[in-house]
């Protein structure tokens, strides 16, 4: 499909730049089960979509302060550079998009704050680089955490600056799982008191992880969705959840992503019967349109960019058409966008 079949129009307005508060109080769209059918609901009328024996799948994983300042010198002249962090590659190594990344050749070296440095050792499409840190493993980590900053997504980043609130508004209830560099955004909504409600319906939950890479922020450059290439990011499901998951669809439940990463990696784990395995490793899915979902029933989702992956994935999970009209539904409705805004419900199209 081309790509830019997948583009809308959204007014710079409804993009949200702070989350509601309460995390509950946001306002939800449904999206079926019938063809066509919208709902303005809210976040709290979700255990209302939930019957006894549906599970619900969180992904855990834990944003990091992914975003570094750095200097490169050569001889008297020096240039600052950004690095946003997106996939571990070893306990020394990152691989990391790097601003101006022209600024940079591979074997020069970039110092950062409390005196970490890193070499760049390849440089690849889009700014990509390979990183080798002259710290490893925990004591990284930690001078990560002292030299970064929380990486809000761009589109909130032009606009204001982070701050402290953002250090607890960019994380969801179930963080636990540090390697995110991005949040997984519809875990974003959920409250303690969200969660008794749903445990109260006789509703099972679990957790996955998928650690979210700067990738999912990249514009889709290619023309035709057959030539874009998704970047790869790390994901686990245990074993016990696996059974947990199976036990579920095996009495009739059904299965409900709490986001797109959770619903990635699930479609990841199943097999060609829809059974959900044990999963640990890299996975670069890519959702499109014509795509046949074997194990997720119902998504719970943030608005998407337009021409996004993500906007793709949501439109395999109905269709084009019916995606399109919802959000044209939710921007006249002036529903607030992107990772700080309203969430959707979408029921998977049946056959």
């Amino acid at each position: 499909m081309r790509v830019s079949d997948f583009d809308f129009e959204l007014p710079e307005a409804l993009i949200a730049l702070r989350p509601a508060r309460p995390r509950d109080a946001a306002r939800m769209l449904v999206i079926g089960p019938d063809q066509n059918a919208l709902a303005d609901e809210t976040v709290r009328d979700l255990p209302g979509h939930l019957r006894q024996g549906d599970i619900l799948v969180f992904n855990d994983t834990k944003v990091i302060p992914a975003r570094l300042f750095g200097t490169r010198r050569r001889g008297d002249a020096e240039a600052r550079i950004e690095v946003m962090l997106h996939l571990r590659a070893g306990p020394a190594a990152w691989r990391a998009f790097l601003r101006p990344a022209k600024k940079l050749n591979p074997g020069e070296t970039i110092e950062f704050a409390g005196g970490l440095v890193a070499t760049v050792e390849d440089k690849g499409e889009g700014g990509e680089a390979g990183l080798r840190f002259s710290l490893s493993g925990a004591a990284l980590d930690a001078a990560i955490a002292i030299a970064g900053e929380m990486p809000l997504p761009p589109y909130i980043a032009r606009k204001r600056a982070t701050d402290e609130a953002d250090l607890a508004d960019y994380q969801t209830l179930h963080a636990s799982e540090p390697g995110a560099v991005a949040a997984p955004t519809a875990g974003l909504h959920f409250t303690p008191e969200l969660m008794a409600a749903i445990e109260a319906r006789g509703v099972h939950c679990v957790r996955l992880t998928l650690h979210v890479g700067a990738g999912t922020f990249l514009p889709v450059t290619a023309e035709d969705t057959d030539a874009h290439k998704m970047h790869a990011e790390w994901g686990e499901i245990a074993p016990a959840e696996a059974a947990a998951i199976e036990e579920a669809r095996a009495r009739g439940g059904r299965v409900v992503a709490v986001g797109t990463t959770a619903l990635r990696l699930l479609e990841s784990a199943a097999d060609a019967e829809g059974r959900i395995h044990p999963f640990r490793g890299e996975t670069d899915i890519f959702i499109t349109p014509g795509y046949r979902f074997r194990a997720v029933d119902l998504l719970m989702t943030n608005f998407h960019l337009p021409k996004s992956t993500l906007f793709m994935l949501v439109s395999a999970l109905r269709s084009l058409d019916e995606m399109k009209r919802a959000y044209a539904h939710a921007v006249a409705a002036q529903y607030r966008f992107y990772s700080y805004g309203d969430a959707t419900l979408i029921y998977r199209a049946t056959p």
